[in-house]
C-alpha cells in the first residue's frame, strides 16, 4: 500500500456515539483515492464509478490521526480499480491499526463528463509494480 494523504478527526466531525461519523470517512476515502487514481493516470478529470463494499472496523475518535493508504487492484481501458484502507495511527506505541477499507472504481472522463481511455503507457505501468512511480507521490 501506498501512502496517500493524512486526515484529524475534529469535533465537528464526531456524532451521537462519539465516533467519526461514517459518511465523514467516506469521503475521506475517495479524496485520497481519486488524488491517487488522478496522479497514477496523469489526470485531473476522475470520477468515482463506485464503491464496494466498506468495511468500518475500528472507531475513530477526536484528534486521532488517520493515515491513508491506497494501491492498484485493476487498470481497464478508461477505469481504474484502487483498494483504500484508512489506519489510525498510535503515537504512543508507534503502530497503525486499520479502521475502514474499500475498493473503488475511479474511471477518467474530458470535458464533456464521457468515459476516456487512460494512456496505454501507463497502462501497462500501472500493471507492474509501482516502485519508480510512486516515489514522486
Amino acid at each position: 500500500m501506498h501512502y496517500v494523504a493524512t486526515k484529524i478527526c475534529r469535533t465537528s466531525e464526531i456524532g451521537l456515539n462519539g465516533n467519526l461519523f461514517g459518511g465523514t470517512m467516506l469521503s475521506w476515502l475517495d479524496e485520497a483515492g481519486a488524488a491517487f487514481a488522478g496522479y497514477l493516470c496523469r489526470a485531473p478529470a476522475m470520477v468515482t464509478l463506485k464503491m464496494e463494499e466498506v468495511l468500518f472496523r475500528r472507531p475513530v475518535k477526536i484528534s486521532h490521526h488517520v493515515r491513508i493508504y491506497a494501491r492498484v487492484h485493476k487498470v481497464g481501458t478508461s477505469s481504474v480499480t484502487i483498494d483504500v484502507e484508512a489506519r489510525r495511527f498510535d503515537f504512543e506505541k508507534e503502530l497503525e491499526e486499520i479502521v475502514c477499507s474499500t475498493r473503488m472504481i475511479y474511471v477518467k472522463i474530458d470535458d464533456q463528463g464521457n468515459a476516456v481511455p487512460i494512456d496505454e503507457r501507463l497502462r501497462t505501468s500501472m500493471d507492474q509494480p509501482l516502485g519508480d512511480l510512486m516515489q514522486r507521490f
